[in-house]
C-alpha cells in the first residue's frame, strides 16, 4: 500500500539552508574515484537470483542484533561488511512470509571508507553498526514510485566542487534512522543525540568506493528498494561488519 504519495517539496525547501552540513556527513570529494554503474554484473546477478525460502532466521546475524529487530518488521535490509576496516559490503533484502524469511535480492556495495564502528562519531569515516528503521526517502530525481514518503529536491544535489564521480550520489537516497527525526526529509539536519554523534547516514547511489559513513549501491538497486520498502511492513536495516553482525 502506497503511503508516500504527497512529496515533501516544502520540507526540502525549509531545510535547504543547512543542506551542505547534512550532505557533508554522507559524501565528500575524497570518497573515491570509481564510476557508478546503473546495472553492474553483480547487480544483475542479484536481480536474477532465485528466492531462498524457509529461512527461520536472517543468516549470519547473531542474537544481540536479531533481538533488536522489531517483531512487526517484515522487511530487513542486511548490510554485510567484509571486515572491520573494509569499505566493501554486500546488501541483501529479506522479506518475511509467515514465520520464515525469503532472500529477495542482493547487491554489491560500499560502506564507510574506514569500515565500521559501534560508536560512530562525526567525521570518523566509519558506518555505524546496528539495527535502524527506514522511514523516509528522497533525492534529486523524481519519485520513482517509492512506498516510503519521498522528498524530491534539487537541494540534494552534491556540490560540484566534489569529485565528478560523486555528483550523482544523492539522485536517490533512503534515510537510515540513526540520530535523526523520523518522518522528516532525509536532509533535515536535526540530530537528537547531538552533532558529535554524526548523522545523515543514508542509502545512496554508489560511486565505486567507500563513503563517509553511508551505504551505497547501484541505481537499479536503489530504485528496487524505493519501490519495495513498505512502511506497512516496518522495514529496518541491520548493518555492520561480519564479526559484529554475528555477535
Amino acid at each position: 500500500m502506497r503511503t508516500g504519495g504527497a512529496m515533501r517539496t516544502t520540507a526540502a525547501t525549509a531545510v535547504g539552508g543547512a543542506l551542505l552540513i547534512s550532505l557533508a556527513a554522507c559524501g565528500g570529494s575524497d570518497g573515491g574515484s570509481g564510476r557508478a554503474s546503473d546495472a553492474p554484473s553483480s547487480d544483475r546477478a542479484g536481480q536474477a537470483q532465485a528466492r531462498t525460502v524457509d529461512l527461520k532466521r536472517i543468516p549470519d546475524v547473531g542474537d544481540k542484533l536479531r533481538k533488536q529487530i522489531p517483531a512487526e518488521s517484515r522487511q530487513v535490509v542486511a548490510v554485510y561488511g567484509e571486515g572491520k576496516d573494509s569499505a566493501d559490503s554486500t546488501i541483501v533484502l529479506y522479506t518475511k512470509s509467515g514465520s520464515t524469511w525469503d532472500k529477495t535480492r542482493s547487491w554489491k556495495g560500499h560502506n564507510g571508507k574506514k569500515g565500521w564502528t559501534t560508536n560512530h562519531r562525526e567525521g570518523d569515516k566509519r558506518s555505524p553498526v546496528g539495527v535502524f528503521t527506514l522511514s523516509d526517502a528522497g533525492g534529486v530525481l523524481a519519485d520513482p514510485g517509492a512506498e516510503l514518503p519521498y522528498t524530491q529536491s534539487e537541494g540534494f544535489q552534491a556540490p560540484h566542487y566534489w569529485a565528478k564521480s560523486h555528483w550523482h550520489d544523492f539522485d536517490y537516497v533512503i534515510a537510515i534512522d540513526y540520530n535523526r527525526v523520523k518522518g522528516t526529509s532525509p536532509n533535515d539536519p536535526t540530530r537528537p543525540q547531538g552533532q558529535s554523534k554524526g548523522g545523515s547516514i543514508w542509502f545512496h547511489m554508489d560511486h565505486g568506493s567507500g563513503t563517509s559513513a553511508c551505504v551505497s549501491l547501484s541505481k537499479s538497486g536503489m530504485e528496487y528498494l524505493l519501490r519495495t520498502l513498505d512502511p506497512d511492513r516496518h522495514p529496518v536495516v541491520v548493518m555492520g561488519d561480519k564479526a559484529d553482525l554475528k555477535a
